[in-house]
């Protein structure tokens, strides 16, 4: 699922901006949720929001925070969020070099701005799919989708983000689907659990916490291994 936030003190421009993004997302079947903000400020007193999102829309003059000191805490926490920066202001659009925004729109030319920013997202994200047999039909799935796979007896058990969240089933060893999954930025953190590490938050104290708040544990052998690859992945992205 695509996490996806707007930022702007005015209240037109939030569901102007919230409007383009669904009527876009929806022709193109996406899961999403969009989170709306009404100041810098806002969005930072939650602090979790700093690597919580896909995708953040700021609009560069607000008032306290405005959206290029926002995008800065952003960046310190090493976020791989994709910042889009929304004026009305042409001047400021080197600001913009400063905080690695991915796009800069401005307000009387939005609708242009956000499908071309979109799609410009979504080629960097490379939103890869995978097809696999469940015992509820041929699915289709989005890599940066599946949250983890766990190994329950005789089948795996696929966690994933649509609407909301669901599960598929099939019969086959974890192994094999680890194989699959090669290259899309899996983990095998434990003999019964293959976890996306996109949707890793943190790990401490022997267990994965996601963005989806559920918690996974790591064996202790496995422990610095883990810990290891994480930070290798974050490290290159």
């Amino acid at each position: 699922m695509l996490r996806l936030a707007i930022c702007d003190d005015e209240p037109y421009y939030l569901e102007k901006i919230k409007a383009l993004l669904e009527k876009y997302l929806d022709a193109r079947r996406l899961p999403y949720e969009i989170s709306l903000f009404p100041s810098g400020k806002a969005f930072l007193e939650e602090g979790e929001n700093r690597v919580k999102y896909d995708v953040v829309f700021l609009d560069i003059n607000m008032e306290e925070v405005d959206g290029i000191q926002t995008a800065m805490e952003i960046r310190a926490f090493h976020s791989d969020t994709y910042i889009v920066l929304v004026t009305a202001f042409i001047s400021y659009v080197l600001e913009g070099y400063k905080v690695n925004a991915v796009r800069y729109i401005l307000k009387d030319a939005l609708e242009a701005g956000v499908a071309e920013c979109m799609e410009a997202i979504l080629e960097k994200m490379r939103l890869a799919r995978v097809r696999f047999s469940f015992l509820e039909g041929e699915k289709n799935l989005y890599t940066d989708n599946l949250l983890y796979v766990e190994s329950r007896r005789h089948k795996t058990l696929f966690s994933y983000m649509e609407t909301g969240p669901v599960t598929y089933q099939l019969y086959d060893k974890l192994d094999a689907v680890e194989e699959r999954l090669q290259g899309y930025g899996f983990l095998r953190i434990h003999k019964s659990y293959l976890v996306n590490m996109r949707h890793i938050r943190r790990i401490s104290n022997y267990r994965v916490f996601l963005d989806t708040g559920e918690e996974l544990p790591i064996p202790r052998l496995r422990y610095r291994s883990v810990r290891e690859a994480f930070v290798a992945y974050k490290g290159a992205m």
